[in-house]
């Protein structure tokens, strides 16, 4: 019997494909920030009103979520032998 050739291609094989998403991605994020100039957004506070803060706020936001994740990983990790342990 012949072998089948179970090598599926998918849809991120292809670096064209890759390329398409990072584009339109890009272009999103183009069009979201010539929108933030356009829209008249209702705001609470007045530090809302700067052309970027949600971009900035979101960035700033992830960063401190890492540096806090690191500084969780010092409190939370166990030793690489938890589980070998002999009781």
């Amino acid at each position: 019997m012949a072998k089948k050739n179970t090598d599926k291609t998918h849809m991120f094989d292809k670096p064209k494909n890759v390329q398409r998403v990072v584009r339109t991605l890009v272009g999103i994020c183009v069009a979201l920030f010539i929108a933030d100039f356009v829209v008249h957004r209702h705001v609470l506070h007045p530090w809302e009103h700067v052309w970027g803060f949600y971009a900035l706020y979101g960035f700033v936001a992830c960063v401190l979520l890492v540096l806090l994740a690191k500084e969780m990983r010092k409190v939370v990790m166990r030793k690489e032998d938890y589980y070998d342990v002999d009781d």
